[in-house]
Parts: C-alpha cells; sequence; structure tokens
C-alpha cells in the first residue's frame, strides 16, 4: 500500500473509510460537492477535494491522481458498481479497492447474473432473460403469472423494484421501476421476475483474492424492509436450517469462483416461506451497509481486508484464524418520518448522541450541527451491537436505541426500537413485506429541537375524535415510544386532513404529474409523483373530489408547502 487512498463516497460509509485507512497508517483523501461542504468526512479526512458531482467519474480518477493516491476506494452506491468508473481507475494505473471491472459489469446487468448464477448451479426464480418493454411485457407476464416483480437491470439497494399484483398494474409498474432506476443509476431498463409474497432475504459475504483464493464469511439476514429496502440486519441469520445454509455459502462460494472475483462481495437469496427453497436475487460487487455485523462476529474488518486483497496479499493472511462467534443486530437511523410512510426528511441535525457500551458500536455520518442535505439519500448510519445469542445480542440493541439521541430530524430509530419487540420478530416469522403489512408505524409528532422541555403534546385522531395529551419527552428527540404506546391504547391515528389542496411535503423534484385538469380522482388516488433524497414519492388525494387546476410539471422543484394540484 504505498499511498493515500481516495474515498469515492460521501456520508457515513466515507467516514468509516477514511478510519480504516488511518488504522492502516494510509492517508484519506475524500471527495465532496457544494451540499457536503463541512459534512463529517471534510473534517475526518487527510486532504479534501471539491467536486461538481460525485457521479463525475473523470473528475474523481483526477482528483485521485492529482493528489497521488495509490486506490480508490468506491464504498457504496454512487459509482461503487460502475464498471466504467472501475475500468477507469486501473486506466489510470490507479488501484480500485473491488473485483475487476469486468466482474463488476457482469454483476452489475442483473438479466447477465441471473444467466451466470444459473450456469453455476445456483437456483434463480422464474423472470425473464432479457430486459423486457411494454410489449414483450405482456407476454412474459402471461407467462411468469401475477404477483411478478418489476426490477431495475442495472441497480440495486431496492431501488427501481415494483410489485405487480395483477394486468391493471403492470404498465404503470413498468414506467415507475424504469423511471427509478434511470435516476438512480444512469439505466432505465428493467426484466420480470415472479415475485414471491412471504420470503426471508439472506444474504452471504464472500471474500476472493487475486490468486484464486475464495471463502465465505458467514451469512445475514435482512428480512426486515420497506419499499425493498434493508432497516434491520443481523449475523448470522437466524433459525436457518444447517442444510440451507450450506446450500448458500457453497452457491455463493461457486459463483464467486466462476466469476473470478476478487474483494469483498454479497451472494443475495430470497427463501420462500411457503417451501423453504432458495433462490438468487443478485450479487452486490461492494461492500455492503450491513457490513458491520459481519465484522463483530467475525472480528474481521471488511474494509482494511478490502484494502489488503486490493494490495495483492493472500486471502489466508488477511482472514488468519476468524471464525463466527455469538450474534449480532444491526438498526439503520435514516432521516425519515416512519409515520408518513418512511418520507426523507432533509434537515439540520440539532443535537447527536451516540450510544456507547461495550458491545455497542455506531457508525455515523454526521455530528451535532451537521445539515442532512436533500440532494441524497437519508442514512445518517447505523447503530449495531453484540451478544453471545441473538437474545441478548436484540436486548443491546434495544438499550442502545434508547440511548441514542437526535434531534432536529425525524429518524428510523424509534420505529426499528418497536420492531425488536415484535413477538413475530424474536420468533423470527416475518417476511421482507412485514413492516408494509403488519407492523404499519403509529403517527409520530415532529422532533423537537436540541433543549427542548421534559415533555410535549400529543394530538392523536382516534375513533372517539381528537385526543391531547401530555407525555414525557424520550431522550431520543426523533423517536416517540411514548406516542406509540399511547396511539397503541387509544386506536388508530388520523390521516391527513380532508379537504385541502395537495401540497408538496418537503422540498422536491416532480417526476410524474398522474392527473389532468377536469379530472374525476377517488380518494387515495395518486396525483403527483415527487422525489427526494433518491426516493419516489407518491401525493395522492385525501378524498374523491375533481381536478380543477395542475400547478407543476415533470422536472419542476418545488419547495415544502407548495401548491401541487387544485381540487374541489
Amino acid at each position: 500500500m504505498p499511498g493515500p487512498v481516495l474515498v469515492a463516497n460521501r456520508g457515513e460509509v466515507a467516514v468509516r473509510i477514511v478510519r480504516a485507512c488511518r488504522e492502516r497508517g494510509l492517508r484519506s483523501i475524500a471527495i465532496h460537492t457544494d451540499p457536503d461542504a463541512g459534512s463529517l468526512v471534510t473534517r475526518v479526512a487527510d486532504v479534501t477535494v471539491p467536486v461538481a458531482s460525485y457521479l463525475d467519474a473523470g473528475a474523481v480518477v483526477a482528483a485521485a491522481r492529482e493528489h497521488g493516491a495509490w486506490a480508490v476506494h468506491p464504498g457504496y452506491g454512487l459509482l461503487a458498481e460502475d464498471a466504467g468508473f472501475a475500468r477507469a481507475v486501473t486506466d489510470a494505473g490507479l488501484v480500485f479497492v473491488g473485483p475487476p471491472a469486468d466482474v463488476v459489469a457482469a454483476m452489475g446487468d442483473k438479466v447477465r447474473a441471473r444467466a451466470l448464477a444459473r450456469a453455476s448451479g445456483v437456483p434463480v426464480l422464474d423472470g425473464t432473460d432479457a430486459p423486457v418493454d411494454a410489449a414483450s411485457a405482456r407476454a412474459e407476464a402471461a407467462r411468469i403469472g401475477f404477483p411478478l416483480l418489476v426490477k431495475a437491470a442495472h441497480g440495486g439497494g431496492g431501488r427501481g423494484m415494483r410489485v405487480v399484483a395483477g394486468v391493471d398494474e403492470r404498465e404503470g409498474a413498468l414506467a415507475a421501476a424504469g423511471r427509478e432506476a434511470a435516476a438512480a443509476f444512469g439505466r432505465g431498463e428493467v426484466f420480470l421476475e415472479r415475485h414471491v409474497a412471504r420470503a426471508r432475504h439472506v444474504e452471504v459475504q464472500v471474500l476472493a483474492d487475486d490468486h484464486g483464493a475464495v471463502a465465505v464469511l458467514g451469512d445475514r439476514d435482512c428480512t426486515v424492509q420497506r419499499r425493498h429496502q434493508k432497516l434491520l440486519e443481523e449475523a448470522p441469520a437466524p433459525d436457518l436450517p444447517d442444510a440451507v445454509r450450506a446450500q448458500l455459502h457453497d452457491a455463493s462460494r461457486r459463483l464467486a469462483t466462476a466469476v473470478g472475483y476478487r474483494g469483498a462481495g454479497t451472494v443475495e437469496f430470497l427463501l420462500d416461506r411457503e417451501t423453504g427453497r432458495p433462490a438468487f436475487l443478485e450479487m452486490n460487487t461492494r461492500l455492503q451497509v450491513e457490513h458491520g455485523v459481519t465484522e463483530l462476529v467475525t472480528g474481521v474488518d471488511l474494509v482494511v481486508a478490502q484494502l489488503r486483497l486490493a494490495a495483492g496479499e493472500a486471502l489466508a493472511a488477511v482472514l488468519g484464524d476468524a471464525t463466527v462467534r455469538g450474534h449480532a443486530v444491526q438498526a439503520r437511523i435514516a432521516a425519515e418520518d416512519p409515520a408518513a410512510d418512511f418520507r426523507p426528511a432533509p434537515g439540520q441535525v440539532t443535537a447527536l448522541t451516540p450510544p456507547t457500551g461495550p458491545w455497542v458500536r455506531a457508525d455515523l455520518g454526521v455530528e451535532a450541527g451537521d445539515t442532512v442535505p436533500g440532494a441524497y439519500d437519508s442514512l445518517l448510519g447505523k447503530v449495531l451491537a453484540w451478544g453471545p445469542d441473538r437474545a441478548t445480542a436484540v436486548a443491546r440493541l434495544t438499550g442502545a436505541l434508547d440511548d441514542l439521541v437526535v434531534g432536529g430530524v425525524p429518524t428510523t430509530a424509534s420505529y426499528l426500537r418497536a420492531v425488536l419487540d415484535r413477538p413475530a420478530f424474536a420468533a423470527v416469522e416475518h417476511d421482507t413485506f412485514s413492516v408494509e403489512r403488519d407492523w404499519p408505524p403509529a403517527r409520530q409528532p415532529a422532533p423537537a429541537p436540541a433543549g427542548a422541555p421534559a415533555s410535549r403534546t400529543v394530538r392523536l385522531g382516534t375513533d372517539r375524535g381528537p385526543l391531547t395529551l401530555r407525555v414525557p419527552r424520550h431522550r431520543d428527540t426523533g423517536s416517540a415510544r411514548h406516542e406509540q404506546t399511547v396511539a397503541a391504547a387509544v386506536g388508530p391515528a388520523s390521516g391527513p386532513a380532508e379537504g385541502g389542496d395537495p401540497v408538496a411535503p418537503m422540498d422536491a423534484t416532480v417526476v410524474e404529474v398522474v392527473v389532468a385538469a377536469g379530472q374525476e380522482v377517488a380518494a387515495g388516488a395518486v396525483l403527483v409523483v415527487l422525489e427526494a433524497m433518491k426516493m419516489e414519492m407518491p401525493v395522492r388525494a385525501t378524498q374523491a373530489a375533481r381536478v380543477d387546476a395542475v400547478h407543476v410539471a415533470p422536472g419542476d422543484r418545488v419547495t415544502a408547502g407548495s401548491a401541487l394540484v387544485v381540487m374541489s
């Protein structure tokens, strides 16, 4: 490792990589855009370089060369799975901390990855062997049957995916998935795959070196999700039959070997709750957001392992005698309002105190006073806990989430704290749709600023009309454990006030206008689709009405509270 490492990312993962470089005695170079100027990574890195966009591969490579970088670490998201970027890095004489560009390309093309998995003896769900358009989707959907999934052919992380229950939803799902994929990944091709209604999401961590050695470093369960994006992860995957675990490990090792893998990668599977059979989802050719739980149970620093493997070290030397010990659980802390369908919530973090303790870890990308920009995703960081068994790890994570203090923006912390108490979660009986189907969050008030009084007013809609209560304030000023308890006792919270014209819930970009002036719409109908923090949000009619006027068009930037549609 002869020189500095340029971190081609932002937020929590960029901070994580910088700290791993520091541990190895390597200097770090952090890039940042204008919205991230002064962010935590710019304060911890040795060198910072402004760029116009994190997606400008040429500018990133130029910055690495200008500042004498030895290697470029892509993190996850952004350019991490862009084969052109990986190739540009190596063409510039630098080391790409990840697999070869041709492997990134093969696994990044989800249709091609399915074919490679099938050729390696890995079970694959029924689906299309090529991207589809509206015409071919009709015939393929009839062959596969409903429900099915529309999935981005060049993407991941749950973006560009739509469940299609029947023929009437097919065209809209194709358009929405393609639009979201193009916005997130720069390519809008989609394919179809059979949808498993009740499934677990289990993935396998692999490591490989330049000398042909491939190892499996355990597995993880990532079943708790919203919008196909993970919320809670744990290692090892609990209540997994030994035969299934061995099958997944063997399949992952075969696939990594077949494609000539190098570095850290993850092979993801769905386990059908009804049949118990696994099926290949995708292979992520990068570090995963949930890598920390594997680190806690194995003692292997995966970022350091990536750097050592990229430097040409042998896998045996990197892993030593690593083995899985105990259990670890992670909660993703995102700036989102769970009660508003996990709506992203940019703003200033007015207070932040991480949990502490001998078995607790907090990987955060912000500190008190930092701003969460609306231009990027909503992840603030993760809170993890280890225990000798699953029950202890869950108890320790529960306590850690109780101790977490976040002010200024709502977060997912309190919702995930409540999920940990769910009997179905404890019994490992949940599936990837439990959040939407079985665990809808209670309506919560907005977080209070730091220094707020020790109690607050809670207004709830109930079957018996409005109810106003004063309740103690929880330490996490972005959470609402007490409000959730009260809501459960008095009945469901009311929805948005009826009768008002729809307005933008936050600063966002209009990606689709679904209605036109003069149109009659039913309650719950989608009027406008907005995008903010890399997430699409439909704005719906609160009651049956007539559209009198539409004030926005696709591509418009709107501010919070601005009128979208006039209705009567």
